[in-house]
């Protein structure tokens, strides 16, 4: 097992595993508070490479005995660390915390580089990043498109509605 040390950050790193279809790669972050001996155990599972699509993707476990949920900007600058990639390549969503407190479970995509986050992430997704602008048309816009486009078939509403000849 391999053991790093980065701004007073431990990261023990266990070896590769192959199985039959998955890739897997299991890294544990353990952080230290100042405030108290608490600790904060970042934990990945589920690890594929995902060659299509520039992207490494895992299921992130986090332990926080007694202490609030990490924000995912922490989380992303962990990360980053621990696989030694950008920070703005990186994404964390889908976090969900158990009853109780104490665990939380998400999702967690690092791209190859900035360029390929910005070409297959979602502009939601991206938005919250503050990567992209988000979309800034008004409801009753939206509301009155979707009706409009209702009235078409097919590949028509793809395309939009056809111009009038007047």
């Amino acid at each position: 097992m391999q053991s790093l040390e980065f701004h007073g950050l431990h990261i023990n790193r266990t070896p590769r595993y192959a199985h039959a279809k998955w890739n897997l790669k299991l890294a544990y972050i353990t952080l230290q508070t100042k405030a108290d001996a608490s600790t904060v155990t970042i934990r990945t599972r589920k690890f594929i490479t995902n060659r299509l699509l520039q992207r490494k993707q895992m299921v992130v476990d986090i332990t926080h005995p007694g202490l609030p949920n990490i924000s995912k900007n922490d989380l992303r600058e962990r990360l980053a660390a621990a696989y030694k990639a950008d920070k703005d390549a990186i994404t964390a969503f889908g976090f969900r915390t158990q009853f109780g407190g104490g665990r939380t479970t998400g999702f967690a995509l690092i791209y190859d580089n900035v360029e390929a986050a910005k070409k297959f992430e979602p502009k939601y997704r991206l938005a919250r990043l503050e990567k992209a602008e988000a979309s800034k048309t008004s409801r009753k816009q939206r509301k009155e498109r979707k009706n409009r486009l209702k009235k078409l078939r097919g590949t028509a509403k793809v395309k939009g509605p056809k111009k009038s000849k007047n």
